[in-house]
């Protein structure tokens, strides 16, 4: 998805984007509690996909629920190319094309590239997600901007996060987008921009997790204005 860290007091912003992987593992209860909410809809999903749809669809989704349990794991090499019984996400693709289940699969193996540090496909396979749950698609955005942060591709990096708070419009990803989005801003230089993305989240989301210490990057980023 789902992409983490959560740092109660998050380092400046040079240490989190300049270290490879930093970046990725930021907010990490945030994206374990999003995670969950994410796979109690797949299965949702998937439940639907075997009562009302085809029989390539059903084929797909009985093929993909161990996979699936990789991911959880996070044992990611079996997610991506599963084990002696069961594809993993690739051979889905693959094996399951136009399918809806194939168009998740890009999801999950496009979250499973950047939890392994492969950026590039991560990025493509985030990309190819068609999605219209809007916390899947989110998260897909969101991961997609960790990605070219850790690629060190900011412009990029700020759009796709961008696209993720519009999509998300919510209290759980929204402000963790919008960080990020000041983060990647200030690491631009950009300090206009990044307070008033920190400034969002306070008003905005007041109640949220990233809100409780906000005000301490609202000073920084303004200080360098």
């Amino acid at each position: 998805m789902s992409k983490t860290q959560a740092n109660t007091k998050a380092a400046a912003p040079e240490s989190n984007l300049g270290q490879s992987g930093n970046f990725v593992r930021e907010n990490q209860k945030s994206l374990l509690f999003i995670g969950g909410a994410i796979i109690a809809l797949i299965a949702i999903y998937l439940l639907y996909l075997k009562l009302y749809l085809g029989p390539r669809e059903i084929q797909a989704a009985d093929q993909m629920h161990v996979a699936q349990d990789f991911w959880a794991k996070k044992d990611w090499d079996k997610a991506i190319k599963g084990d002696a019984s069961y594809p993993g996400f690739e051979k889905i693709i693959t094996d399951y094309s136009n399918t809806k289940a194939a168009n998740l699969a890009y999801f999950y193996l496009g979250t499973a590239y950047l939890n392994k540090g492969e950026y590039r496909k991560a990025i493509d396979n985030l990309n190819n997600y068609r999605g219209d749950d809007s916390m899947v698609a989110a998260e897909a955005l969101g991961s997609t901007g960790d990605a070219y942060v850790e690629l060190k591709d900011y412009d990029k990096a700020a759009s796709s996060f961008n696209k993720a708070v519009d999509k998300a419009k919510n209290k759980f990803l929204s402000p963790l987008y919008l960080k990020k989005l000041g983060l990647v801003y200030e690491e631009q230089k950009d300090n206009k921009s990044a307070t008033e993305a920190y400034k969002r989240i306070k008003s905005e989301y007041p109640e949220s997790a990233e809100a409780q210490n906000i005000d301490e990057y609202i000073a920084r980023a303004e200080a360098k204005l």
